[in-house]
């Protein structure tokens, strides 16, 4: 069977907040609660009720008083966006083999994967918490636990805030301080600085915001070699140019849900002519980094797999602008899916580059 780690490594903290989760003495407090009361009418005030309880009706009173657990587990799930996880985790694993030249330990992989998910799961979920108020009035954010009502505010505050402890403590006591202070560093930066300030203030947001997607390079790496390399860097560099085009093509498909929100996203407040030029430059400046690393010590494996797919994104830009140009439909999805095959891609050469 296929394990996601995304979507296992929380079930300690869920745990704790499944017996938190609102039951019948919630009603009054939550939006379209359906009340575990029986339809049996109470019988008046000092009279015995004469009419036996079936068992059946007694078991499925039972039932209904008691939370679905697997909804319950779901909904706090869903708050650790496990897509967003998986994919910063293909970026780290490779970022460890050619950190160290090879296959490093299965132990450490390990301990930085699930610190890693936890952490990624943690931030995103403090994430859905801030931005509870602005969820429920995007159409595409509308189904979140929190604006659905199927996880309590506090309880969700209180779940990121376990996730953030268990992952920093599994770093500090298995990596090593370099690797643990990027780790907390990407949290704070993620929902402090990028969700409370950048998200809700300026334009420029996707770019400030970069630096936490492409953190979990550098995390992979400082749990390797205790330090950080040009090769390094140069990998995160190719990640934190790569969202640009990647989050634009995202933020032009939701463009009202954003204004709806009061998000000013560049789509939102600049031109397409504006738009257009950040795609194509930033789409330019992702593949011209990538080849950069080449140089660093990588193989023709790599240096082939870099040239061609990343034509290919920069190809994939320009017909989004080009479409935008001539006034046809934009399609601007295509843009971001290719974008996230592409980083796979990448990075799966840079891990077939490290075992040769």
């Amino acid at each position: 069977m296929r394990i996601n780690p995304a979507r296992t490594l929380s079930v300690g903290a869920l745990t704790l907040l499944v017996a938190r989760h609102p039951s019948a003495r919630d009603a009054g407090r939550w939006p379209g609660y359906v009340s575990m009361i029986t339809e049996r009418p109470a019988p008046p005030a000092g009279v015995v009720d004469p009419r036996p309880v079936a068992p059946r009706d007694l078991a499925r009173s039972r039932t209904r008083s008691r939370p679905d657990v697997a909804a319950v587990v779901k909904a706090y799930v869903a708050l650790t966006k496990p897509r967003i996880v998986e994919l910063l985790l293909v970026t780290t694993v490779p970022a460890m083999m050619l950190a160290a030249d090879g296959l490093p330990s299965l132990w450490l992989v390990a301990v930085v994967l699930v610190g890693g998910s936890l952490a990624a799961g943690a931030a995103n979920a403090l994430n859905c918490y801030i931005d509870r108020d602005i969820d429920q009035v995007m159409k595409r954010t509308s189904r979140r636990p929190l604006p659905a009502h199927r996880v309590a505010p506090r309880n969700a505050l209180v779940f990121g805030l376990v996730l953030g402890v268990v992952s920093i403590a599994l770093m500090a006591a298995f990596t090593n301080w370099l690797a643990t202070g990027l780790t907390l560093a990407a949290i704070i930066y993620y929902d402090v600085v990028y969700t409370l300030w950048l998200k809700r203030s300026t334009p420029q947001n996707t770019f400030w915001g970069g630096a936490c997607g492409a953190a979990p390079v550098l995390i992979g790496w400082a749990a390797v070699t205790g330090g950080l390399s040009p090769l390094a860097w140069a990998l995160f560099g190719v990640v934190f140019f790569w969202q640009m085009p990647h989050f634009y093509a995202l933020a032009i498909k939701f463009k009202d849900d954003y204004a709806r929100a009061g998000i000013p996203m560049l789509p939102v407040v600049a031109s397409a002519r504006r738009v257009n030029a950040e795609i194509l430059i930033f789409a330019w400046l992702t593949l011209a980094t990538s080849l950069a690393v080449w140089p660093l010590g990588m193989s023709l494996v790599y240096g082939v797999t870099a040239l061609v797919f990343g034509a290919l994104f920069v190809l994939e830009a320009h017909r989004l602008v080009g479409r935008s140009r001539r006034g046809e439909p934009l399609r601007p999805m295509r843009l971001f899916h290719w974008s996230t095959t592409y980083l796979t891609i990448l990075f799966v050469a840079v891990a077939a580059d490290a075992l040769i």
